[in-house]
This record gives C-alpha cells, structure tokens and sequence, in this order.
C-alpha cells in the first residue's frame, strides 16, 4: 500500500498544480464573459468544455457552477445539459 501511495503521490500533487493552473486561466475568461455581457454561444461553451475536465476540484466546480448560472439566463436548455454532462462525468450519487 506504501508503495502505491509513494507512486500516486506526485500525480496527485501534478494534478492539483495544473487544477491550480487551469483555475487561473479559466476565472479570467469566465469572469470576462459575465463582465461584458457576452452571449456567445461558442464562447461559453468552449469555455465550458474546458472546465468540465477539471471539475474534480472544489474550485473549478465552483467556477462551473458560477458560468453554468450565467448561461442559464442566454439557453437554459444547453445549460440543463452540461449539468446532466457534469453529473455524467463526475457526480457519484453523492
């Protein structure tokens, strides 16, 4: 099991650092899109598609969540379905 733990660990650490990484990135473009209105579909769906693949920190899930109810007032339908593309990828029924 040490052995194991010893092998994973600097994984973990190299995930949470790109986690880190990526949070930085994505809260710019984020908040840049709420700040100026933009309703660009491509835009925040892009956005969107990239966040998703860091939703397993607390942190890009919030930033998920915060876009997530910005383009819930442009296309709820499309936001219902990242939810369910969220909820897909990383909700375990918890």
């Amino acid at each position: 099991m040490n052995n194991l733990l010893e092998k994973i660990g600097p994984l973990v650490q190299y995930t949470r650092q790109l986690a880190r990484e990526a949070e930085n990135l994505y809260t710019r473009d984020v908040d840049a899109i709420i700040k100026s209105h933009d309703n660009c579909p491509d835009r925040i769906e892009h956005c969107l598609d990239g966040i998703l693949d860091f939703c397993f920190d607390e942190n890009m899930l919030l930033l998920f969540k915060k876009l997530c109810r910005y383009y819930y007032t442009i296309d709820p339908v499309a936001t219902r379905e990242y939810v369910y593309i969220y909820k897909d990828m990383w909700d375990n029924g918890n």
